[in-house]
């Protein structure tokens, strides 16, 4: 049987619009990820990682 795929999510859970700060993840994501099959949590892993590189960019540009 598969691993099973762990959740991006840091506890830093903080919204800014729909995205989650900590991890990325969309608040529908967040939402539905425990009835996500796994090629879905992956894709969803893969997406949030990402927004997490442009959100981590965006902070360094505005500093």
């Amino acid at each position: 049987m598969a691993k099973e795929i762990e959740s991006p999510c840091v506890s830093v859970c903080q919204l800014k619009g729909n995205l989650c700060t900590g991890c990325g993840r969309s608040r529908d994501e967040i939402r539905r990820w425990q009835s996500m099959k796994r090629p879905e949590k992956m894709t969803t892993r893969q997406n949030a990682a990402a927004r997490m590189k442009k959100l981590n960019r965006g902070k360094r540009q505005g500093s």
